[in-house]
């Protein structure tokens, strides 16, 4: 018998006590709680960090009964109980100051009542640092304050100046009173997706310890390479049996799919937790990240900084471009990489330069449904058809058949006031052939010696190498692909070769002309 998988369960004491599976993250706990004392941790959502926070809550209150049979029993010979005080923020969406001190009233008071304290006033940061000390004065034991998702609240209005310059000084007054409490406090730990200003939310915090991009706590959260093949290998098994497939063909599918995030320059692989465990529970391949939603501030930041989706794919950066806050940003890359839609491919030393790129296969389809009704089309229904069609077309053979759909779809769209730019028409096919997804074997923007082929589409049988332009002709492109030789990089690929030039008419809005010719 499996053990259950625990979909949804954030909790560390309800998957120990109740016998779901866990994968072993404690050696990393137990470091990182005696290397530092206050300690920030930036990661995408649903990768483990509300769990990660239950089971520091669970180890700082000495539940030496949740860990056995993992590595902290081997590490931790104290057990000592400290009093925890878990705050988390996710709730806190509304984007006002009185949401803000509503949820947090809720979570104090349940505090406030455990401990015995009259409720001293209305200020959340004064009752915070009125509970460290009680809690501390009564147990004997310094205190342990883990605040989880604190970003939310901020993210929430972070494409309104003024409703941000609000929130932030509210959030700032009310972790203000931790360095204060100091003397009262055995460990701080915070997460969330993005990284706010040290001096405009933590500026009492000095001493605050960045480990998102450390090395050593890289794996913190997410599932290695090595804990899929060995701490959930039966999970594996029972997926290939279900699909009739290998455990190998299991193993490459899953990897292409849910693998690809690396969090530091050693590029330890990571796959996300939350779609390897709903993909073994259902015994499919889906894209499960984004059925929770597209937080709706990207699409607004998108707007703001006009962004050019394909900048993004494949950029060079220094780490202070990408791993930067928020509310200073020039554009859009670092929210995208601290909310996962971008990661760390690449490294290198002797520039200190770092290569940023989509994740995975769950990822970009995943996103660029997201901007489908921004670049193309509200109309879901209608887009998902066209894709459809020309996608079995193209498996069938037929890019002519398919070229002929996307030029009738296009032509039948009212396009908004923002799409009269020539960069915007290249986004727009860019994000639509994106969207025929893993049946044909699509890459976009793919490097040469000489050049970036703008589209790669590969079936079992074809190979099809082209190039977009905008208001010039289709013989115009099929030039470029002679000129810059993008064809030589695929002569001992055994299926049948095309180059097809397409020319896209900003005056039509579709396109109106392309050429197909065998290589």
């Amino acid at each position: 018998m499996l053990k259950r998988l625990p979909i949804g369960i954030q909790t560390f004491s309800e998957i120990r006590e109740q016998g779901y599976l866990y994968v072993d993250k404690t050696a990393l706990v137990y470091r990182m709680t005696h290397e530092y004392k206050y300690v920030f941790l930036s990661r995408p959502r649903r990768f483990g960090k509300s769990l990660l926070c239950s089971t520091l809550k669970s180890y700082f209150e000495g539940r030496k009964d949740l860990f056995e049979g993992l590595k902290m029993m081997e590490l931790e010979q104290e057990w000592s109980q400290h009093p925890v005080l878990l705050i988390s923020l996710a709730s806190v969406k509304g984007g006002t100051v009185e949401d803000f001190n509503s949820k947090i009233d809720i979570q104090l008071s349940m505090y406030e009542e455990r401990y015995g304290l009259a409720r001293p006033g209305d200020d959340p940061g004064a009752r915070f640092e009125n509970l460290i000390k009680r809690a501390s004065g009564i147990t004997g034991k310094n205190a342990v304050v883990i605040i989880d998702e604190y970003d939310v609240p901020l993210l929430s209005v972070l494409h309104d100046e003024e409703k941000l310059k609000e929130m932030r000084t509210c959030v700032r007054s009310f972790f203000g009173c931790l360095k204060d409490c100091d003397p009262y406090l055995r460990f701080v730990f915070l997460t969330g997706v993005s990284k706010f200003s040290q001096v405009s939310i933590f500026s009492e915090l000095n001493n605050l310890v960045k480990i998102s991009m450390m090395p050593r706590f890289s794996t913190l959260c997410g599932i290695t390479p090595e804990e899929l093949q060995t701490q959930m290998l039966p999970w594996v098994e029972r997926m290939a049996e279900e699909l009739c497939l290998t455990t190998g063909e299991v193993l490459a599918a899953l990897k292409k799919k849910y693998d690809g995030y690396h969090f530091a320059r050693d590029l330890k692989d990571l796959y996300n937790p939350y779609s390897l465990l709903n993909a073994f529970d259902q015994c499919e391949l889906k894209d499960y990240w984004f059925d929770t939603g597209t937080p709706s501030f990207l699409i607004s930041m998108l707007r703001k900084f006009d962004t050019d989706i394909r900048e993004l794919e494949g950029c060079i950066a220094k780490a202070n471009d990408f791993d930067a806050p928020a509310e200073n940003m020039k554009s859009v890359m670092p929210l995208f990489y601290q909310s996962g839609y971008l990661t760390i491919k690449g490294y290198n030393q002797a520039g200190d330069i770092y290569t940023l790129d989509i994740p995975n296969h769950e990822v970009r389809m995943g996103l660029y449904h997201s901007l489908a009704p921004y670049y193309i089309s509200d109309n879901v229904l209608r887009t998902n058809s066209a894709i459809m069609k020309a996608t079995m077309g193209i498996l069938e053979g037929d890019m002519e058949g398919a070229l002929q759909i996307y030029q009738a779809f296009l032509s039948s769209i009212p396009y908004a006031e923002n799409a009269s730019s020539e960069g915007h028409f290249q986004t727009l096919l860019y994000v639509l052939f994106s969207l025929l997804g893993e049946a044909p074997d699509l890459h976009t923007e793919v490097r040469t010696a000489t050049g970036r082929i703008d589209m790669l589409v590969g079936t079992k049988n074809d190979l099809y190498v082209m190039e977009l332009k905008i208001d010039q002709s289709a013989q115009k492109a099929l030039e470029q692909i002679d000129q810059k030789d993008y064809l030589l990089s695929f002569k001992n690929d055994p299926r049948h070769l095309y180059k097809v030039g397409i020319n896209f008419s900003t005056k039509q809005r579709t396109l109106d002309e392309w050429k197909i010719m065998s290589a």
